[in-house]
């Protein structure tokens, strides 16, 4: 059975996805990752079989632009911009996938959560499949509050006609997409009953990369809903050159708004201001390719700033990280045992924010509440507060007993009925 693996084309999901794919390959199966142009060198550094796909729609360069652009926007704005270039992927998606699916002789797919309605594609070719939310999992019954918020998750019938409503509301930014998954279930001849929120998700099964023990408390979820855990293993990623040197042995602060919102000097800034204040640390930047590093201000003298930094590798020596939220950092940070203060911009990150205050491993803060003195008081209260060091090392231990990547390889080979 050839298995392919569908990559949203920005490394926060490439990586996680690559990773399973490698493991999959690994254990001896058929894989081959599908994607736009664009991501190739995340697919060959992976070693993996490479088959392009979108050539006309997505041509070399395309991402960079998406990606220099919303690294300018946040909150509404930039939700409202990742959502029409999810939409604009869709319906090049459901254009190309069937015929690029033909061609690599593919029998079963595995498809990013952030892609929906695109499991419509193999519901109309009786082809098995399944989802791995990349980034946080999304949950269409509002049990829990939708993951573009930050709201902590109640049960009271006030909390859950908030959920309703926020749920509601991220569903019309999502229309555009909806719209053209209905339209391609209609030109198809599928029957789709359209009142079941996770109708295109896989009944196969659906993995997310957040451990059980960083989530709320609730049993809602479909049966197939697994709880795996942080899919990385440090290796297959895009080599970054770090000068190592240049660390003084100071206690570390490692930090980094991620690869798509993060072209707010801002931020930056603040973040240099603020850790420019406690003498004795040293601070990595790491910025991103939309940003001139010339621009960020109050840089303290041992500060280094990079682009690209070799993350995991720069968290195992870190006392705090400093992040946008993305679920790929917090995981990699709570992996390492290292405790962060948020600063969620759009997107999922305000759920994943909710999880680390939730969880205590941290603490955060909303983007329009960021100033340098208040940024300065939360790094202060983690990094004092044995706590949060203490949550985020009983994190380490749970994930580690876990292994979400081997859970996550074990329960695609049974649903797909590999043999082991």
């Amino acid at each position: 059975m050839r298995i392919a693996f569908l990559g949203v084309r920005v490394p926060g999901h490439l990586y996680p996805m690559t990773t399973l794919a490698r493991k999959l390959k690994a254990r001896g199966h058929d894989v081959v990752f599908i994607s736009v142009l664009d991501t190739e060198p995340f697919v060959i550094a992976a070693n993996l079989p490479y088959v392009p796909f979108c050539e006309q729609d997505f041509p070399l360069g395309s991402v960079r632009k998406t990606i220099d652009q919303l690294s300018k926007l946040q909150g509404h704005a930039a939700l409202e911009f990742a959502l029409r270039s999810v939409a604009k992927s869709l319906s090049s998606s459901f254009k190309n996938l069937p015929q690029t699916l033909r061609e690599a002789e593919v029998d079963a797919l595995v498809l990013d959560q952030a892609d929906y309605g695109l499991g419509l594609v193999p519901m109309h070719l009786g082809m098995p499949y399944a989802h791995v939310s990349n980034a946080l999992h999304i949950d269409f019954s509002a049990v829990t509050p939708v993951c573009t918020v930050d709201w902590q998750h109640e049960t009271t019938s006030e909390a859950l006609a908030r959920n309703q409503a926020g749920l509601k509301a991220f569903m019309q930014i999502y229309e555009p997409a909806t719209s053209i998954a209905h339209n391609y279930a209609k030109q198809v001849g599928l029957d789709v009953d359209w009142s079941d929120p996770f109708v295109s998700l896989s009944k196969l099964a659906w993995i997310t990369q957040a451990p059980k023990e960083f989530d709320f408390k609730s049993s809602h979820w479909p049966a197939q809903f697994h709880y795996a855990g942080p899919l990385h293993d440090g290796l297959g990623r895009i080599e970054s050159n770090f000068p190592w040197d240049r660390l003084t042995g100071e206690p570390l602060i490692y930090a980094s708004m991620g690869t798509l919102q993060n072209g707010l000097e801002s931020v930056f800034s603040a973040i240099a201001e603020a850790v420019g204040t406690k003498p004795g640390m040293q601070l990595v930047l790491s910025i991103g390719e939309s940003l001139d590093p010339g621009k960020i201000n109050s840089l303290p003298v041992n500060c280094i700033v990079v682009k690209n930094a070799p993350q995991i590798e720069l968290l195992k020596r870190a006392a705090l990280c400093i992040t946008h939220a993305g679920l790929n950092t917090a995981l990699e940070s709570l992996a390492q045992g290292v405790p962060m203060v948020a600063i969620p911009v759009s997107t999922d990150q305000p759920g994943v924010a909710a999880r680390i205050a939730y969880t205590k491993t941290g603490s955060y803060v909303p983007l329009q509440e960021l100033t340098a003195p208040k940024l300065s008081t939360l790094i202060d209260e983690v990094l004092t507060n044995p706590e949060y060091r203490q949550n985020a090392n009983k994190m380490r231990e749970a994930i580690a007993k876990t292994n979400g990547l081997e859970v996550a390889a074990d329960i695609l080979e049974q649903a797909f009925n590999l043999p082991r």
